[in-house]
């Protein structure tokens, strides 16, 4: 098993915005000093608690400072974007990580980004498939390009001076395209199969109930042998809340207290999925009543904790449920204790991660 890192940063409303912005990036920092193979983080725009407005910018801030982890998107909201200027930016993004980037893309989840950006009402689904093919046929394509779609149109047929580079899209560095990656949120998702289909490969969300992730699997080899494309459990990866501590005491209270950062975190995911009808994602069967489902029964379920020997058990366990998946995505949330926050990402690291893989490896033998 691999480690990576993935975070929608959830911060307090009254915490100063440079001081999220700064730690959330000592996070990605300190998850490459640690060897995490990979990072992602999100993007929304009008939410005052997930705070990071551009998945891009950010990504950019780190690209410098940063040495071995490929850094990704997590997700770009694909119908919030003119698709010219998603491939643009992407293509730049991949240079200056000199091929350290992966592409992640979704159609968004956040509604009042939604609705600021004039697609509430609209099929984003559809958005997000037509921006996506037509960044890939910008890239793939030679200007004037002339793509036609029925939300965006791509031409520089009037402008172009090609001899001189006007008019001509940049591409990116890695060829023909950087990876790339959707964030899986439904249960059964059919968007993992037709990603699969088309040489992408998924995110299981850490706010799903086990048995919603290992729904994920089937779609995604369902995807892979339609395509006749190798199935691999090394492309799968899974995002998890995970805290862990030198001790279970201190591990429980700051998991489970309830000014505890995973209890916000979960609070605000409650809340915003009930008020768009969307609670089946932290039910643990389909039938379950809505009345059932509360925040205590969704931290209970959805955060792991506790000290190396007993996250890496419980990892394992979960693992156990859900199917082999290559890579184990530490979900970062906000830094209400700066030095416990970052001795938890050590711990996985050190202590949780070679656990897992002795214990895979003793059970392969």
């Amino acid at each position: 098993m691999k480690l990576g890192f993935f975070t929608m940063p959830i911060h307090p409303l009254d915490k100063d915005w440079r001081q999220s912005l700064r730690e959330d990036r000592e996070a990605f920092l300190l998850a490459d000093e640690l060897g995490f193979t990979e990072a992602y983080v999100g993007e929304h725009v009008t939410d005052k608690a997930e705070n990071i407005t551009s998945s891009i910018a950010f990504i950019a801030w780190l690209a410098a400072a940063t040495k071995q982890i490929k850094l990704g998107t997590g997700t770009i909201n694909m119908p919030n974007t003119h698709p010219a200027a998603v491939a643009a930016s992407v293509a730049m993004l991949d240079h200056m990580l000199d091929g350290r980037f992966i592409f992640g893309i979704s159609p968004g989840g956040l509604l009042s980004d939604a609705e600021v950006f004039g697609n509430l009402d609209a099929d984003r689904n559809a958005m997000f498939l037509e921006a996506i093919n037509q960044v890939l046929d910008i890239w793939a394509g030679k200007p004037p390009y002339d793509l036609q779609g029925k939300y965006w149109n791509v031409s520089v047929k009037r402008t172009l001076i090609e001899d001189i580079g006007q008019g001509i899209v940049a591409r990116p560095l890695q060829a023909p395209h950087p990876p790339i990656v959707v964030t899986a949120v439904a249960p059964f998702s059919i968007g993992v199969t037709e990603a699969a289909a088309r040489g992408w490969d998924p995110i299981s969300a850490n706010f799903l109930m086990p048995a919603w992730v290992k729904s994920h699997w089937p779609k995604y080899v369902e995807g892979c042998e339609r395509a006749n494309r190798a199935v691999d459990t090394a492309n799968w990866r899974v995002a998890k809340s995970v805290f862990v501590a030198k001790d279970a005491t201190t591990a429980k209270a700051y998991a489970t207290s309830s000014d505890s950062p995973y209890v916000y975190y979960y609070h605000q995911l409650f809340t915003k999925l009930k008020r768009s009808g969307r609670l089946e994602l932290f039910k643990t069967r389909r039938d379950q009543p809505d009345a059932e489902v509360t925040l205590e029964s969704i931290c209970d379920k959805l955060v792991i904790y506790g000290t190396p020997e007993s996250v890496a058990d419980q990892v394992l366990a979960f693992q156990h449920e859900t199917g082999t998946f290559g890579t184990l995505l530490y979900a970062g949330k906000d830094w209400k204790d700066r030095e416990l926050g970052r001795q938890s990402m050590i711990l996985m690291a050190e202590k949780v991660l070679p656990r897992i893989n002795a214990a895979a490896a003793g059970s392969s033998a």
